[in-house]
């Protein structure tokens, strides 16, 4: 089955056609009118397309409608559909839209001053193929190139009907680059078999009904709101609530008026959500599942008790190559415990000793037990990148797929993720990695997300630095933090942060993962920073504000030591 045939069985179901599909604002769309405005989005695309160049449909704007029916279109017309990461700018945005061979391009006034820079540089973007969707946003002063969306679907569309071409499963229906938090992003190949397959895959995990109501907030060019929202609603004829981005403020607002049962999500959506003031009647909600990634076993706990729901925690990528599930019994830090398949190698392909850990928990034999997770029972759903051969046999070497993802196996067969590069933080001679100083700050009752990183000492090695967000209503104490902290039985004393960043914007992808690499280039550098900064000195028992007096002081320290340059001044 494919997504097309999806579409089509829904509009034409009686059991299900004149049931409410897409829920946005005040528009209810049902799904006999999705098949039949995703039928005008096909005749158009087709009536754009160059025979010439690969049938491929980029979408540069928020989530709205106009996203899901270019889905739809896509579908039916046998194209593919490019979403394109709408914080991208400049050589970036172009080389992502070039790269992924876009040669229709769908957008929204607001992104118009993102494409007037480069128009010149995307060959396959004639003029009549981009089309501005004005719906939702009519009013714009700045000069359009292109043509109205409107307009072109009724040129395009009157009276037609579905073009009913013959689309295989194994054909290439979406291009999802990679979030891009470790190297320049990587455009996954999806087929209609595994978009498919996976929205029925996370379906059925959710226990998603007719009945059902999706919550897409996580932005529709990634893969968890594509194969994780929008395919199981579909595949099941329930209901999406869409909204354009995700509000933490707004959240329990949406799902009550949506009535929203399930919501996927990626990254650290979880972590913004608890750190709303909690209310009496949070649980007096609808919703009754969570799937997604990279929560923390803390914060699923506390979502679901705090909400009154399920939360299905996995581990996985947008690859495809693997992914698993975590039981609320798993040790607390693991990311669960897969298939015997999935192992933990070294980059010769040989197989990391399990991890020693102490009593704590600690482990103590990181550089030995520490590695790349690996299929090792082949590629999983992996398909490919689109023109990158390069990268594709990297992740696909020995007929395995490698995830980039390092970490340990117990000697019970648990993983625990460290990362997504082994960046080793070295203080007075002992290394170690960042994810256990996190998860520890994040043990503490106001902190809800917290990015460790080493800096630059002026003497010699690094400095631990932690960026942390607490609740909004929360009041953290330098004194009670760092006295919680030396209080952890599983806390050595070198992984205690000097420098410790109030966080309340802290820098973040599209889809809520932490950009470490842009607060490490910020370092405390009070020119960088306008968050509050605390800091503590050797021997001192307390965090105290980081002053300007200080920073000067630190940077004479350096400029004395001859390592100034390490702070990129």
């Amino acid at each position: 089955m494919t997504v097309a045939d999806l579409v089509r069985r829904n509009g034409t179901d009686p059991s299900i056609a004149s049931r409410p599909f897409l829920l946005f604002d005040d528009q209810r769309i049902t799904h006999a009118e999705f098949y039949r405005e995703s039928i005008r989005f096909a005749r158009l695309f087709l009536a754009l397309r160059d025979p010439a160049a690969p049938f491929h449909v980029g979408v540069l704007m928020d989530n709205l409608p106009e996203y899901l029916l270019a889905f739809g279109g896509a579908a039916l017309a046998g194209a593919v559909l490019v979403g394109i990461n709408n914080t991208q700018r400049g050589q970036s945005l172009a080389r992502d839209v070039r790269h992924a061979d876009c040669q229709i391009l769908l957008t929204e006034p607001s992104y118009l001053f993102l494409l007037e820079p480069i128009r010149d540089e995307l060959p396959l973007l004639a003029e009549q193929r981009i089309l501005l969707d004005q719906r939702h946003e009519p009013a714009t002063s700045r000069p359009f190139f292109g043509r109205d969306l409107d307009a072109a679907l009724d040129a395009a569309a009157r009276g037609a009907e579905d073009p009913r071409l013959a689309v295989d499963e194994d054909a290439r229906y979406c291009l999802v680059f990679t979030s891009g938090t470790t190297a320049a992003p990587k455009a996954v190949s999806i087929s209609q078999r595994r978009m498919v397959s996976t929205g029925e895959y996370v379906g059925g995990l959710m226990g998603v009904g007719s009945d059902d109501c999706g919550y897409l907030a996580m932005p529709l060019f990634h893969a968890n709101s594509q194969q994780c929202g929008f395919m199981p609603a579909l595949l099941n004829g329930a209901r999406l609530g869409l909204v354009r981005k995700f509000s933490r403020s707004r959240f329990l607002d949406d799902v009550r008026r949506y009535g929203v049962t399930y919501f996927n999500y990626t990254g650290k959506p979880l972590s913004y959500i608890l750190t709303t003031p909690r209310r009496a009647d949070d649980a007096e909600n609808p919703l009754r599942v969570a799937y997604g990634n990279e929560g923390s076993h803390r914060i699923v706990a506390e979502f679901s008790e705090r909400f009154g729901c399920g939360v299905i925690d996995g581990f996985g990528a947008t690859e495809g190559g693997f992914g698993f599930a975590r039981s609320p019994a798993d040790p607390a830090g693991s990311v669960g415990r897969p298939p015997e398949t999935i192992r933990v190698l070294r980059e010769d392909g040989t197989q990391c000793p399990v991890a020693r850990l102490d009593d704590r928990g600690v482990i103590l034999n990181p550089e030995e037990a520490i590695g790349e997770i690996v299929n090792t029972a082949g590629v999983g759903k992996f398909e490919g990148y689109y023109k990158n051969e390069e990268a594709t046999r990297e992740r696909t070497r020995r007929g395995m797929y490698w995830s980039g993802d390092f970490g340990y196996k117990d000697d019970r067969g648990y993983v625990y993720f460290t990362g997504r590069a082994l960046d080793w933080i070295r203080v007075d001679g002992e290394n170690f990695l960042a994810k256990p100083v996190e998860d520890a700050l994040q043990r503490h009752p106001a902190i809800y997300l917290a990015a460790v990183y080493g800096v630059p000492d002026a003497s010699a090695g690094d400095r631990v630095m932690a960026t942390v967000v607490t609740a909004d209503d929360a009041r953290l104490d330098g004194r009670e933090l760092y006295q919680f902290l030396v209080g952890l039985s599983d806390f050595s004393p070198k992984w205690l942060p000097t420098y410790v960043r109030l966080g309340q914007e802290v820098p973040m992808t599209p889809t809520n993962k932490v950009l470490v690499r842009e607060l490490r280039r910020q370092k405390f550098r009070l020119e960088e920073v306008s968050d509050v900064i605390w800091w503590r000195e050797r021997g001192e028992e307390s965090y105290k504000p980081f002053t300007r007096d200080d920073y000067e002081r630190v940077l004479a320290e350096f400029r004395a030591a001859g390592r100034e340059g390490l702070l990129g001044i």
